[in-house]
């Protein structure tokens, strides 16, 4: 009361309104009407909106304990009046179990979101890597790419190109076939002429190293080595007919040095008119040139491993560019110049890499004799029987020549009519052939020393004596099946 009276001094409309029966509805309102306007007035003295609370049951508890005549217990003041404290009281508890129901649902909600958005995290992770992988993949095929056409001059093609190109890989497009494929004549729609190797199936490799030796081809950068403009490979969710690799070189209008030195009757496209020695010291030369700069000029070294006439390719001028690098191997891949598979053609082979499978640039330096010694003489580098058994050997032949002093008569015999050939310059370049194709790996110049002699820069060294052998030289089958023979050497 002390409380009451000092804030709100004296309340007669109130007391007046709530001191009769409050049973009856009526005056139950005008009680509950005059307690509203205090409490009211109660807030606003307060004057903080988060007391009304308070303020609503100081009022109710004046109203129904002192302002009424029957006191609290009464049923009057139970049904109209306590039954709002009541009320409130519910609509308390109501309110604290919504809030806490809506603090509930609300951290439901923000655990599902955090749920969904783990899911959505670890997907978008996974996802990403997939597409990191995936790009990745395509990066390494784009740096590929990119390594491969550093001047953006080799192509990837695709196999219906090469298949217009050739007409279907007409007979009529038919150049040659080699130790690793067919060839065709082809023709792209920008009017180039190009040669398209198709690879024997025999003779695949390993993706990765199929690539590796394109790339080495592709960065191999010189005017007597057959550009490499592209390749096709052709996997297994293509048509059966096309599968395989496929590798477009520049084509040579003038075939091979083989057509030339060595003309068949199916060889009407080109004329039978020997080479001339002009032509003849150009070719060599040339193909000098071609191996010192895959031996030195690039690095690490790299050996063909294949050097033959049908590999020499002849362009409109009679140029003459080294081809088909389908062996080419660089120095670094070899393990103390050791490889297990020997690769090369009979005749041309070197002996301590047919025999034991010893590769150097020593290697090729003999294969260069031997084909020197070819357009030499006008002779092949082996001559087999009609059984198949070797029955000449040119570096054997050379060799016996110039040990009896007759080595002029191993000179092709179309090179001695013009009077005006140097036949002192022929038989240097037939002793560099012999000194290059020698048996011995120490006794063999290095391909930079041989083009020297050939140009007349340094002297021929005297050429040392060969081992002798027991039984004919070794000659390894470029078809993979083996060795035709073995044989041993003892010092002479």
């Amino acid at each position: 009361m002390e409380d009451w009276f000092a804030r709100l001094g004296s309340t007669p409309q109130l007391d007046t309104a709530c001191k009769p029966d409050l049973s009856d509805r009526n005056q139950c309102t005008k009680c509950e009407a005059e307690g509203d306007k205090v409490q009211q007035k109660l807030s606003a003295i307060d004057g903080n909106e988060s007391h009304s609370q308070d303020c609503f049951y100081f009022t109710a508890l004046y109203m129904a304990g002192v302002a009424n005549q029957y006191g609290p217990e009464s049923r009057g003041a139970l049904s109209c009046i306590l039954i709002l404290l009541l009320n409130s009281q519910v609509d308390s508890r109501d309110s604290h179990r919504a809030l806490r129901l809506g603090l509930f649902i609300a951290s439901l909600a923000v655990l599902v979101i955090v749920l969904l958005g783990l899911g959505v995290y670890f997907w978008y992770i996974k996802r990403r890597s997939v597409e990191n992988l995936l790009a990745y993949a395509d990066l390494q095929e784009e740096r590929f790419r990119l390594r491969l056409r550093p001047d953006t001059v080799l192509t990837w093609f695709e196999i219906e190109s090469l298949v217009r190109a050739t007409n279907n890989f007409s007979p009529q497009n038919f150049i040659g076939r080699g130790g690793f494929g067919t060839v065709y004549k082809g023709i792209l729609p920008d009017g180039t002429m190009v040669a398209v190797k198709r690879l024997e199936e025999s003779n695949y490799q390993a993706d990765d190293l199929f690539y590796s030796e394109v790339e080495i081809v592709s960065n191999l950068k010189h005017r007597n080595l057959v550009p490499l403009r592209g390749c096709c490979v052709v996997d297994e969710n293509h048509n059966l007919e096309y599968r395989g690799r496929y590798l477009v070189h520049q084509y040579m209008p003038n075939g091979s040095l083989q057509d030339h030195l060595f003309p068949t009757e199916l060889d009407n496209q080109y004329t039978k008119k020997s080479l001339t020695w002009t032509q003849r010291k150009s070719i060599v030369l040339d193909v000098a040139n071609a191996l010192v700069y895959l031996h030195f000029g690039v690095k690490p070294a790299v050996y063909h491993r294949d050097i033959k006439s049908t590999n020499i390719l002849l362009d409109a001028d009679m140029r003459a560019r080294v081809g088909d690098f389908g062996l080419v191997k660089r120095s670094s891949e070899s393990t103390s110049h050791l490889n297990t598979i020997v690769a090369g053609t009979r005749g041309y082979v070197a002996p301590e890499y047919a025999l034991y499978g010893q590769l150097t640039e020593k290697s090729d330096v003999y294969s260069f004799g031997v084909v020197v010694l070819e357009i030499m003489c006008g002779r092949k580098a082996l001559e087999l029987s009609s059984s198949g058994a070797p029955v000449f050997l040119i570096t054997d032949w050379v060799w016996s020549l110039m040990k009896s002093g007759n080595i002029g008569e191993a000179l092709d015999a179309s090179l001695l009519v013009d009077k005006n050939c140097a036949r002192n310059i022929m038989e240097r370049f037939l002793l560099v052939g012999i000194l290059s194709s020698h048996v011995m790996v120490a006794s063999r110049p290095t391909i930079l020393n041989a083009l020297k002699m050939l140009e007349g820069d340094i002297e021929i060294p005297p050429i040392p004596d060969r081992p002798l052998m027991h039984g004919h030289y070794v000659m390894y089958d470029g078809d993979g099946s083996g060795m035709s023979s073995e044989c041993g050497f003892v010092s002479s």
